[in-house]
Formats: structure tokens, C-alpha cells, sequence
């Protein structure tokens, strides 16, 4: 299927590894110039340049930090007038809301809620004049089934998927999509971080842990990034326009909802 983006512009954060570097190689095989964003100058340019190789097409980068004005004025100077825009961020370490801080709280905030508010507010309206846009917001499943110990990740996600829910009935008519990825389980380095954190406070080993979690999922396995890249394409697609509003799980059906 042709996804009717070739030519496109494209800012993606946390483009460097795991889902975001996903995003942003299927989006680059689209034909779609993709600029990575992330914070550590050595991890982009690797990723860049493995990027275009692969994909044989330039991959820009920009050190940018999203929680940040000067990084969100860095990745637009890098990236004027994207007509995708994908908002990621790591998630918090599990543990204990009573042991966590105002300043715990503000820095979850304005990397999962406050930063991706502020992104989408500087590229929506050009977005409308120019009767294109898709913006993704990659997320996580513990907005529809939140774990104790992600309150941090539980809060700020889902304020940011409320705000997103009122935002993109508004846009919709105007040929701008919002939509939210929520994954499961992935074997990224941020699901590694996780079980390593859960490790200090399970007392079992990180094989143990790490095993237990890809086998007890439905499909029996971990998610592959490259299965939230391909999700973000199609959401990204012209042939995606009456799809908004959404909060799209890829969790391998662990979710035991109907609805």
C-alpha cells in the first residue's frame, strides 16, 4: 500500500532507539524526511547514520530535549513545520507514590504530558493551514490498565491522552489527525530498565522476570519495535484521515477488555 506521505516532514522524539527510532525508519522507508530528536548527540548520530543507510534516504538529527523550551525551540529550528509530529518520551521508574516527590511529579509531567502539549500546540495550527497533519503520541497501555507502581506514567499519560481527546475532534475537519499508541510489553531498552527496577524490589533475577513477562502475554512473546513502527506509519497515512481521537493498543491482546 502506498501511504500518500512521500515527501512529507517528519520530527520524531526519542527517534534514536526503540519505538521512536521504529517510528521513524518505517516513515523514512514511506519516503516521508524524517528528523530524529533526542538527548544524547552520540546515540542520534549513530542512529542517523544507521538510518540512512538502511532506508537510503537522509536522516536528520537534533539534540533536543522535549521537557525543555530550548529543546522544543531546537527541534522546531531542525524541523520547521513538520507535517507529522511524533511525541515520545520514557516513562518513569516503578515504585511507591508515597515516596515520591513534587519535583518526581513535575519532571513526569513535562516529559509524558506538558512537553507533548506544548509541541502540539506550536504545529497544529500550520498544520490546519496547510490541510494536513498527524500527530501520534506514543504512550502506553497503563492508561487503560494502570499498575500501581507506574503512578508516575499512569497520571501523566493520561492526562495527556484526555487533553488529545477534546483537541482532535476540533482538528479532524481540517485534515489533521491526533491519535495515541498505547504498547504493551516490547522488547525495548526502557522494558529492560523496568524489569531492572522491578528486580530491586521482587528480589528475583532479571532472567526470571524477564522470561515470566514475554510468556505470559497472549502471543507468548514480547512486542518487536518495529510492530509500533508499522502501526505509526499507517496512522500517519493520507489513508488514515477519519481515524482520530484513538488510543490504538499493540499489546499482544493483554488488555481483557471487550471494548
Amino acid at each position: 500500500m502506498d501511504l500518500g506521505i512521500s515527501q512529507r516532514k517528519a520530527l520524531v522524539f526519542g527517534g534514536s532507539r526503540g519505538m521512536g527510532r521504529a517510528c521513524a525508519r518505517q516513515l523514512a522507508l514511506e519516503g516521508v524526511q524524517v528528523v530524529i530528536a533526542a538527548r544524547t548527540e552520540a546515540t542520534l548520530r549513530e542512529a542517523a547514520a544507521a538510518l540512512s543507510a538502511e532506508t537510503g534516504r537522509p536522516m536528520g538529527f537534533v539534540v533536543a530535549d522535549i521537557t525543555t523550551a530550548a529543546g522544543r525551540d531546537a527541534a522546531l529550528a531542525a524541523c520547521p513545520s513538520p507535517d507529522i509530529l511524533v511525541n515520545n518520551a520514557d516513562g518513569r521508574p516503578p515504585g511507591d507514590f508515597r515516596d515520591w516527590s513534587t519535583a518526581d511529579w513535575h519532571a513526569a509531567l513535562d516529559a509524558m504530558m506538558l512537553g507533548p502539549i506544548e509541541m502540539i500546540r506550536r504545529t497544529v495550527d500550520p498544520m490546519i493551514e496547510r490541510g494536513f497533519g498527524r500527530i501520534v503520541n506514543i504512550v502506553s497501555r497503563s492508561v487503560k490498565t494502570p499498575q500501581a507502581e507506574l503512578g508516575l506514567s499512569n497520571g501523566a499519560r493520561s492526562g495527556l491522552v484526555g487533553f488529545v481527546a477534546g483537541l482532535a475532534r476540533q482538528t479532524v475537519r481540517h485534515g489533521v489527525t491526533i491519535n495515541n499508541i498505547l504498547p504493551g510489553v516490547f522488547a525495548t531498552d526502557a522494558q529492560r530498565h523496568h524489569v531492572e527496577a522491578l528486580v530491586k524490589r521482587e528480589g528475583r533475577s532479571f532472567e526470571q522476570l524477564w522470561e515470566e513477562r514475554g510468556r505470559d502475554n497472549p502471543a507468548g512473546r514480547f512486542g518487536r519495535a518495529e510492530e509500533v513502527g508499522a502501526l505509526c506509519g499507517f496512522i500517519c497515512s493520507a489513508q488514515a484521515g477519519y481515524i482520530t481521537g484513538q488510543s490504538l493498543l499493540i499489546d499482544g491482546g493483554a488488555y481483557p477488555g471487550t471494548f
